[in-house]
């Protein structure tokens, strides 16, 4: 866990069908959190499927990692609402990023490796994780836990440490 493994930029796209949590709506945003660090979206007023595409970055130091994520409703006067969370495992995302370096995928576009939803996971639906011009790319629909309904769609780009040859 020395070593950084790559720069890790995590695009919340959207939010699907996301709960009520105030009379008629929410004020949706999200805690994104990978080991130590943490990052939030903007708050999206009154909407059940927000769009935020907002990049969060962070450095990946662990191969084991788990990506977690936690959906909020924003609220004035009293602590925000838990509209809920999921989590990703960034192992098969790390797999396929040595995989490349080893086939010596650089251009163009090339899916490497599928991932399909399981109890195991928070997947909602096939997932791709692509060499893209020669960057690790994973888009994924994570289904919400401990909630009625709702979905985050991410994109999930694993960028090579400087000093790394392809």
């Amino acid at each position: 866990m020395g070593e950084p493994l790559g720069l890790l930029q995590v695009t919340v796209i959207r939010g699907k069908k996301l709960v009520i949590r105030d009379f008629k709506s929410s004020d949706p945003y999200v805690i994104v959190k990978l080991g130590n660090e943490s990052a939030k979206t903007k708050v999206i007023n009154n909407c059940l499927n927000p769009v935020w595409d907002e990049e969060l970055s962070f450095t990946l130091k662990d191969p084991a990692a788990v990506l977690a994520l936690e959906v909020f409703d924003k609220d004035r006067f009293k602590s925000d609402d838990k509209m809920g969370h999921a989590t990703l495992s960034l192992q098969p995302l790390i797999s396929v990023a040595r995989l490349r370096h080893v086939v010596r995928v650089s251009s163009g576009e090339t899916t490497l490796r599928k991932v399909l939803p399981d109890s195991d996971n928070c997947v909602s639906r096939e997932s791709t994780i692509s060499c893209i011009d020669g960057e690790v790319v994973q888009s994924v629909w994570l289904k919400l836990c401990a909630v009625e309904s709702g979905e985050i769609e991410l994109k999930i780009k694993l960028i090579d440490p400087p000093g790394t040859k392809v």
